[in-house]
């Protein structure tokens, strides 16, 4: 994978998206049509690699399923080791809206932060997909609050861009389960700055969320353990 412009990456993790993968690289290219777009597949069970490919994207095949987190460092390991400068990260289910992808990227070029997020709920309430999610979100958000020295409206967004500073950091180390809220904490860790902007999710346009109502509370008890041991690890490593 080869562009002469290493401004900006397109980065879209997918397992088992080939009813959304085409449509949302397509919106991708019509949004931002001379940046490169790569589509990391999870080692996906359908045919999802030939829908992105005839869609015009660049795809890097796992050789085994490693779940988002992991999907995700291999892409930013990659663009790392190419010298891309910005990733902005959209999921292949089509719920993101590429409109947004210029306005993050001028916020993370022009704010001096390493990640900028789009955000569902700064503008206002909006409808959380199950009421266990939405006590999800308001409980990562006290906990957040005295970790990151302020309010993040929407911890669990995957609607992200990072700059190369933040590059540097996850293509070494990334969570590899549910990797968004623990992915502030390392930054925290490393004294860098995030920004929200607002934007809308769409419903997704094919398949189904993998994240269950009993997965739900999974999520909110994996997601605190780790949060709590990268805060132990830190004050570990400072006090030594």
């Amino acid at each position: 994978m080869t562009h002469g412009d290493k401004t900006l990456l397109i980065l879209i993790p997918a397992y088992n998206e080939q009813a959304a993968v085409g449509g949302v690289v397509a919106e991708v290219r019509s949004v931002v049509p001379s940046v490169p777009i790569l589509v990391i597949d999870d080692c996906s069970a359908d045919a999802t690699v030939a829908v992105a490919q005839a869609a015009g994207a660049e795809v890097l095949r796992l050789p085994h399923h490693l779940g988002l987190g992991g999907c995700v460092q291999a892409g930013y390991r990659l663009a790392y080791e190419l010298g891309y400068r910005n990733v902005i990260r959209v999921d292949g289910d089509g719920q993101h809206d590429p409109k947004y992808i210029p306005q993050i990227l001028d916020v993370l070029r022009t704010s001096g932060a390493q990640m900028v997020i789009g955000s569902r709920y700064m503008e206002g309430a909006a409808e959380y997909t199950s009421r266990s999610r939405g006590l999800g979100i308001l409980l990562f958000r006290l906990v957040l609050r005295p970790i990151l020295g302020k309010w993040v409206h929407d911890p669990t967004s995957g609607y992200v861009g990072v700059n190369r500073e933040a590059l540097a950091v996850f293509s070494r180390s990334f969570p590899l389960e549910y990797p968004e809220i623990e992915a502030l904490v390392v930054l925290q860790r490393k004294a860098f700055r995030f920004e929200e902007i607002p934007c809308q999710v769409r419903a997704r346009r094919g398949g189904r969320s993998s994240i269950t109502a009993i997965k739900s509370v999974y999520y909110i008890v994996h997601v605190l353990l780790g949060v709590f041991v990268n805060i132990l690890k830190y004050e570990g490593r400072r006090r030594s």
